[in-house]
């Protein structure tokens, strides 16, 4: 529940500094430029909101390793929603816009997060969680969308905080199955191993027979 505000409150205040001209540079995320991405923020806080009054009694089906599931190819871009954000994004006109929507929304998301009850059963995209796993889920979406949202900025930019990139990195991990060389910092880890940058000549050799299983293509 800590890392899940640490990593959110992170991320937020990494696009609330954001200077407008920015907001049409490209992202991390293929296809997206940053106020794409920004848009999608918007859109996973409503989805935060959603399921953390979408309640159940119940039992478990899924946990923050198995809410996850790996595509066996990266997204073409013909999701109807996928479509929608740019359009969404452009619609804001303006980078004040869509930094008060995400802070007003995100606000909300943050302190739904802090009032909830870690045990209790939620329900969302077909999967029951406790509201703790669900949460603990979005500390790899808020990390790995801090790293997209810096991936190509002019300047220097705070990246996610070291806890949260360690626990996102540990989540990866459990995910994959297997651990990632040590060698490796856990934004390499993170970056390489979601096929955000592809792995250098070094990284293949240390990745060994893994390396042709990436990348890990969450959704």
């Amino acid at each position: 529940m800590d890392l899940f505000s640490h990593s959110w409150a992170a991320l937020r205040a990494a696009v609330a500094d954001l200077p407008d001209a920015d907001f049409g540079r490209p992202s991390g995320c293929a296809g997206w430029l940053v106020q794409d991405l920004i848009c999608h923020l918007v859109i996973d806080a409503q989805d935060v909101l959603i399921t953390l009054v979408t309640l159940t009694d119940d039992q478990p089906t899924a946990d923050a390793s198995t809410y996850w599931e790996l595509l066996t190819e990266p997204p073409s871009g013909d999701d109807p929603l996928d479509a929608l954000i740019p359009r969404l994004a452009a619609a804001y006109g303006e980078p004040r816009w869509l930094k008060f929507h995400l802070d007003d929304v995100g606000s909300a998301a943050g302190r739904a997060a802090q009032l909830a009850d870690p045990a209790q059963h939620v329900t969302t995209q077909d999967k029951i969680l406790t509201t703790g796993d669900y949460l603990s889920a979005y500390v790899l979406e808020w990390t790995l969308h801090h790293l997209d949202l810096i991936a190509h900025l002019p300047t220097a930019a705070p990246g996610p905080p070291a806890l949260t990139l360690s626990a996102a990195r540990s989540a990866l991990e459990r995910i994959a199955g297997y651990a990632f060389p040590v060698s490796f910092t856990d934004t390499d880890v993170l970056l390489v191993g979601t096929g955000r940058r592809p792995p250098s000549a070094a990284e293949s050799a240390q990745l060994g027979d893994t390396a042709a299983g990436l990348p890990l293509t969450l959704a």
